[in-house]
């Protein structure tokens, strides 16, 4: 019987000599599992060097050490198996972990999901980076059209030919930490003996460019609030204390002090589609904020006309009735993304390009340029790292315009 033809091994390393006179080794590495083309570790040796052909065997050895060691890791496991047992250990809340998951399902998984552990590397990595900013989407570069909706539907001006669009630099960076946090576990678990992240160059964070509404604009919104006295309690509490959308969705009465003119930030809403839940603030911190007595002569209003609604319905509010609510009794919470698309509607029709969370920026502004020192401000919107909400200065806000 004739023997089946043995398969030719591709050579492991190459010297080649540029016009400059230096040497240039070049070692297979495999291929790239992101752009399925082959790829090699490189290196120069320079032309004034006295043994640049000793030097230039020396790098092959090299180059050939680091490929062995990571086409041996010490498990099999792929990314994706890592970073799903990853994601079951961390400490991560909820919202964190549903949003680290669509990052995995949507843009991991899709591209170097399948990839063995110790296969990355600086040039999967550099591979993976370049595609996420070619293409949200991943697509092949074959022409399709955008569908609105992944059901049975009449195409309209919404189905429109796939345009290739970047994922956002903030996105991006995201992933990044996910697969160092991964990696960083792997290293630990000794799965694998280097963690190849810091080779990866993610983009660099995006400059903040918050375009809070100006004075005159916070007059417009508070005016076309005022249609609904409930509603423009909840848009001037959002502007005078920098409060998050979920962390006044949260606010209950008994964390309102009207004789001190104080509130306590210590819980929010978290939102995930249909399911609503509550939980800790974003930084887990606690703050008490001071408010000024137009603030508390606004919410002692509406607190009498909470309970009037409640009288009038044969009910009463109870310990851990919420301050914004549309239960009779205030025993339910509103809804985060409610209250967003409302705030979104009342500035389009004002013709006010802004959102919901631009007031945070609002409220810092005001404070600064009332002259409150910037760990100040930190503290009273609840970022890391400001003074915590039981330092002796607390500032409050009084709106302008």
């Amino acid at each position: 019987m004739a023997k089946a033809p043995r398969r030719r091994q591709r050579a492991r390393g190459s010297v080649e000599e540029l016009p400059s006179g230096a040497l240039r080794v070049s070692v297979y590495a495999g291929v790239d599992p992101v752009s399925k083309r082959r790829h090699y570790l490189r290196e120069t040796i320079p032309a004034n060097s006295p043994k640049a052909a000793e030097e230039a065997e020396r790098a092959i050895r090299r180059l050939q050490t680091q490929v062995d060691e990571r086409r041996q890791p010490r498990t099999n496991a792929s990314v994706s198996q890592l970073i799903e047992r990853h994601l079951e250990l961390a400490e991560l809340d909820e919202t964190t972990r549903r949003t680290y998951r669509g990052y995995v399902r949507n843009h991991i998984e899709p591209l170097i999901g399948h990839v063995k552990v110790g296969a990355v590397n600086a040039d999967v990595l550099d591979s993976y980076y370049a595609e996420l900013r070619r293409c949200r989407r991943h697509c092949d570069r074959r022409p399709f059209t955008e569908h609105r909706s992944k059901t049975p539907h009449e195409c309209d001006d919404r189905c429109r030919p796939h345009e290739c669009r970047p994922l956002g630099a903030s996105t991006i960076r995201q992933i990044h930490f996910i697969l160092s946090g991964a990696f960083r576990q792997a290293v630990r678990w000794k799965r694998v003996s280097v963690n190849p992240m810091p080779t990866g160059k993610p983009p660099a964070a995006p400059k903040p460019n918050p375009r809070p509404p100006t004075a005159a604009e916070a007059a417009q919104i508070l005016e076309e609030a005022f249609a609904d006295p409930a509603w423009s309690t909840f848009v001037w509490l959002a502007m005078v204390t920098g409060a998050r959308r979920g962390e006044l969705c949260a606010l209950r009465w008994a964390k309102v002090d009207l004789e001190q003119g104080t509130i306590v930030i210590d819980s929010s809403v978290a939102q995930n589609s249909s399911k609503k839940w509550l939980k800790d603030t974003k930084t887990h911190q606690h703050r008490r904020l001071r408010l000024d007595t137009e603030t508390v002569a606004l919410l002692r209003k509406h607190r009498e006309t909470c309970d009037e609604n409640a009288a009038n319905l044969k009910t009463k509010l109870g310990p851990d009735a919420f301050v914004f609510s549309l239960a009779p009794d205030n025993s339910e919470h509103l809804v985060r993304d409610s209250v967003s698309q409302r705030y979104s509607k009342l500035a389009t029709r004002l013709g006010i390009d802004t959102h919901l969370h631009n007031l945070r920026h609002y409220s810092a502004t005001e404070l600064i340029a009332a002259g409150v020192d910037i760990r100040t401000v930190a503290g009273r919107l609840g970022h890391r790292g400001g003074r915590h909400h039981n330092a002796p200065r607390v500032h409050s806000l009084r709106l302008r315009g």
